[in-house]
């Protein structure tokens, strides 16, 4: 049973770490979107 929850746990975290890479990778698209928009010659 020890085995099983130290096996869960890690998964778990592993999870959750991919998730967070990618909420910061859409951040940074979502910005890059928006320096487009903005006009300004060069932000593309």
């Amino acid at each position: 049973m020890k085995k099983f929850v130290t096996m869960l746990a890690l998964g778990s975290s592993i999870v959750l770490l991919s998730a967070c890479n990618t909420a910061r990778g859409a951040v940074n698209d979502v910005e890059s979107v928006g320096d487009c928009v903005d006009g300004v010659e060069g932000n593309c």
